[in-house]
């Protein structure tokens, strides 16, 4: 691993887009991106978190704690979709399909103000703003990844501990819940997934206290990349062979504690992967 970018709190959401990366810093409330050539953040007025780009190329973000999915003007993010009467507790990770509708973690719970945990759900939103609930009773849902040519949508129930796979009907409703991935099973009775990205050779995991990014397939663990004593956030390709990841460095102090602390720094790394690390 190679380190990318400095300066974020907590580093979610990356996505490369045109030779750019863009990624959400949740805590820090900005806005990071190299699109002009240098790495440098804007201020937001409320943290985005999921970040993804719609087929007309426009930036869309779920806006953490105002429940609705926000749109970049290149200053600011105005209102894409108002989630308030359907949206249950903070929005999570973001993902879109060919046709640009939007799939969304409604997380259910706010587990920085103290809320007890609650199962969460997943919200699609369609081409013209309107809002479905599409999944019920997912634990802390996380990172989401379309496999198989967008036919089924990946999710990271972190509190569970898994990957859990639908299948997307031609509604754009979900089906057939399933298990997809034991990540605790695969990597390590520590190892919580947050955010995921898919490629034609399976699905890459940050697990966080697992203190690795995995590669994995039907219930199959390919590889792990060790990131010593960081813990891994997100990831997603450019693409072609590189691999980007967010790692937050706690110093040593146990992950929730240094959050409460806001005693947490992240990096962007990035592996350069060979054909070898991506098939069994």
């Amino acid at each position: 691993m190679k380190q990318y970018a400095t300066g974020m709190a907590w580093g979610e959401g990356p996505r490369w887009h045109h030779g750019a990366l863009w990624l959400s810093d949740t805590q820090g409330g900005r806005l990071w991106t190299d699109h002009d050539g240098s790495w440098k953040a804007t201020e937001l007025d409320s943290p985005s978190n999921g970040l993804w780009f719609l087929p007309d190329g426009r930036l869309t973000a779920a806006m953490v704690h105002e429940k609705r999915i926000g749109a970049w003007t290149g200053e600011r993010f105005t209102t894409y979709a108002d989630l308030s009467a359907l949206a249950t507790g903070p929005l999570g990770d973001l993902v879109g399909d060919p046709q640009g509708n939007l799939y969304v973690d409604d997380v259910g719970f706010a587990a920085h103000a103290g809320e007890p945990p609650r199962p969460g759900r997943l919200l699609r939103v369609a081409t013209d703003g309107s809002a479905t609930v599409v999944a019920e009773d997912v634990e802390f849902p996380n990172g989401l990844a379309f496999i198989d040519n967008g036919r089924t949508l990946v999710l990271a129930e972190t509190a569970a501990q898994r990957l859990t796979a639908f299948t997307v009907d031609s509604d754009g409703m979900l089906g057939d819940r399933r298990l997809y991935a034991d990540i605790a099973g695969l990597v390590g009775a520590d190892a919580r997934p947050d955010g995921i990205w898919a490629t034609p050779h399976g699905v890459w995991v940050a697990t966080t206290a697992g203190h690795a990014v995995a590669l994995v397939r039907d219930n199959t663990l390919i590889t792990a990349i060790d990131t010593d004593s960081a813990f891994p956030i997100a990831c997603c390709s450019d693409g072609e062979n590189r691999l980007f990841v967010t790692l937050a460095d706690t110093g040593g102090r146990p992950l929730f504690e240094a959050l409460a602390a806001k005693a947490v720094e992240t990096t962007v790394a990035v592996v350069e992967l060979t054909t070898a690390e991506e098939t069994p």
